[in-house]
């Protein structure tokens, strides 16, 4: 079974969509603008590293289904410099 399959599986035994889930990103903080694009108008919470080189940002949105979720983090996969947890 791949990774994404295991995923999708794990989502859908966690969550009665819709439901609502918190994407969590590391980015190069010069680039935060790429991720808070991959969902516009939601709930965000960013935090400066201490030198300022790098922002993690907390997206919450309400989310229709697991691959809805799986989609963003494909996108997600296509930003520079990106770490997802």
């Amino acid at each position: 079974m791949s990774d994404l399959v295991s995923f999708k599986n794990t989502l859908e035994e966690e969550y009665d969509f819709p439901a609502e889930y918190s994407f969590k990103f590391i980015i190069k903080s010069e680039s935060i603008s790429k991720v808070l694009d991959l969902l516009p108008d939601s709930d965000y919470s960013q935090r400066e590293s201490k030198n300022r080189k790098y922002t993690s940002v907390t997206i919450s949105k309400i989310m229709k289904n697991a691959d809805e979720i799986l989609y963003i983090y494909e996108k997600a996969s296509k930003i520079d410099d990106i770490i997802s947890l």
